[in-house]
């Protein structure tokens, strides 16, 4: 999956956005100020998209897939990189990203859940 249409998915989801952090020289995934991803580099060049996941669901991709590693510079029992350049089907760095959002959206108070869950609402609706 390209950065571009990793960056273009992500900002489907209500209230989220894309910001460049220059000092870490990557692309955040935020929800909020909250980042639910964030696509840069590892030590060896190779391009990477980092999300949070619940542990057990990334224990298991990363027995699935050799491209997903523990989170890069991240908590690695929650966060989970992934190599672009890897066999990582499309639909499953999808789910990765959906997942990692409602984690972060989950996380929120209920009175900011509701307003991004009627944000997103104002927006099917027009």
């Amino acid at each position: 999956m390209k950065e571009t249409d990793i960056c273009t998915y992500a900002e489907t989801f209500s209230s989220a956005h894309t910001d460049f952090k220059a000092e870490w020289g990557a692309t955040r995934l935020l929800l909020d100020d909250k980042m639910f991803g964030m696509l840069g580099q590892d030590k060896s060049g190779k391009r990477i998209l980092t999300v949070k996941l619940k542990p057990e669901d990334g224990e298991l991709l990363r027995e699935q897939y050799a491209e997903i590693v523990p989170g890069y510079y991240m908590n690695k029992v929650h966060w989970n990189s992934i190599d672009l350049a890897g066999q990582v089907p499309d639909e499953t760095i999808k789910t990765m990203i959906q997942k990692s959002y409602q984690l972060i959206l989950q996380a929120m108070t209920k009175k900011r859940q509701r307003e991004i869950a009627e944000l997103a609402s104002d927006t099917t609706t027009s």
